[in-house]
């Protein structure tokens, strides 16, 4: 089971042991907390509300309540979800707590009223994947189609992406795109990932929250 909460208040105590020993005496196996922190200042950030300052994700059998109530302390007005992870480009292993080098860019997605949700699920899993592999420079790249909202905040969210790219993608488009300093191949590739994100709706009204990321193993 994995359940991940956005919050839009500073993630304060986050990153502390207690945080983490509250969590595994609730069934969490690893943490991970990625926070829109100093680091990642330069990078693009956006979104339709309120911004998310920091996500968590919580894997284990969980109890899901406690562990919702735990996370509530940071930010009483949380929004959660279990997903089903999928992992087409495993993230590289970092040692426990430490700043994993990357931006890692979190996207919440919304599926077009037009679509049905199976058809967004597989444009997306099935078809957007590997375009979007193919168009960036990521070395780690996560999706999480929900299962559950847990909190009516977050009813509107059918997926979560996480991608990993170097932190010279702040500022270097080239960087992001991975077109190593060619401007034609820059724009094919902005074309072909923009293309492909209209086409099940990731273009418009998604929120996105750049961060640093810790992973943390409790068992």
């Amino acid at each position: 089971m994995k359940l991940v909460a956005a919050l839009r208040t500073p993630g304060a105590g986050l990153l502390e042991p207690a945080f983490r020993t509250r969590l595994a005496e609730l069934g969490a196996t690893r943490v991970q907390v990625n926070l829109d922190d100093d680091a990642v200042a330069p990078a693009m950030r956006f979104g339709p509300g309120t911004p998310i300052t920091a996500v968590v994700s919580v894997w284990g059998e969980l109890d899901v309540a406690g562990v919702l109530g735990v996370v509530r302390e940071a930010d009483g007005d949380v929004d959660a979800w279990l997903v089903d992870e999928r992992e087409p480009l495993v993230p590289p292993v970092v040692p426990d707590g430490v700043r994993a080098d990357a931006l890692a860019n979190l996207a919440f997605l919304r599926r077009p009223e037009a679509m049905s949700h199976a058809d967004w699920l597989s444009d997306w899993l099935d078809r957007h994947t590997q375009v979007a592999i193919d168009t960036q420079g990521t070395f780690g790249y996560v999706q999480n189609p929900v299962l559950e909202a847990l909190t009516p905040g977050g009813r509107d969210v059918t997926g979560i992406v996480e991608e990993l790219f170097p932190m010279a993608a702040m500022s270097d488009q080239h960087a992001f795109y991975g077109s190593g300093g060619d401007d034609a191949e820059l724009n094919r590739r902005f074309s072909e990932l923009m293309d492909s994100c209209a086409r099940f709706g990731a273009a418009d009204g998604l929120d996105l929250v750049p961060t640093s990321r810790f992973l943390f193993r409790l068992q």
